[in-house]
């Protein structure tokens, strides 16, 4: 397993992990943002923490039939966690806001499926595919992702997450900013704004 340690040097290093004045998605604001598309663009680097990862979806899940990872920021990571487990992996995609499931993919009934993502703040692109799989008749067994960032207050799920790595990220309303973050730029980073 790699060490909390090694890994934030690693967030670091490839940039996922950036420290400043950010507008998230959610309208918040933070001192942290956390982009794994930086880390995923390392492949090198990025094995090492989902090797770390599958080794601890292997201890806590006995039996998965299928990944489901939710596009856009899970279809790497569930690559590469089917890979490792040698797990069938789709993904799902939004179309008009919604996640459907093309392409040709599909959940087979009572098949025990695993939801895969690169972060977790509230889980609800996790919650959105849980539709999916109970639509499908198939068994929800858990939540993976490399960084979860959910706090007790914005978390949505309620089942377990299995994480790479628990970073807390404190966010603010914009009347509400402690005073160390009203004096520094603000970056409005995601893909959320993208139209």
């Amino acid at each position: 397993m790699l060490s909390p340690k090694k890994s934030l040097n690693i967030l670091k290093k490839t940039n996922a992990l950036l420290e400043g004045h950010f507008v998230l998605s959610s309208g918040l604001h933070s001192s942290k943002y956390i982009q794994c598309a930086k880390l995923l663009s390392f492949p090198h680097l990025a094995d090492k923490i989902c090797r770390s990862l599958a080794n601890k979806i292997k201890k806590e899940f006995k039996n998965i039939d299928l990944i489901l990872a939710p596009a856009m920021g899970g279809i790497i990571i569930g690559y590469e966690i089917g890979k490792l487990l040698k797990k069938e992996t789709i993904f799902c995609e939004r179309i008009r806001g919604k996640f459907t499931l093309r392409r040709g993919f599909g959940i087979k009934k009572k098949s025990k499926v695993l939801i895969i993502e690169d972060v977790i703040t509230t889980g609800k692109s996790s919650l959105e595919c849980v539709q999916l799989i109970k639509k499908s008749k198939a068994k929800l067994i858990g939540f993976a992702t490399i960084i979860d960032r959910s706090s007790k207050k914005n978390l949505k799920i309620k089942k377990k997450i299995i994480s790479h790595l628990k970073i807390k990220v404190p966010t603010y309303k914009k009347n509400k900013l402690p005073h160390e973050l009203k004096n520094i730029p603000i970056t409005t980073p995601g893909s959320r704004f993208i139209k």
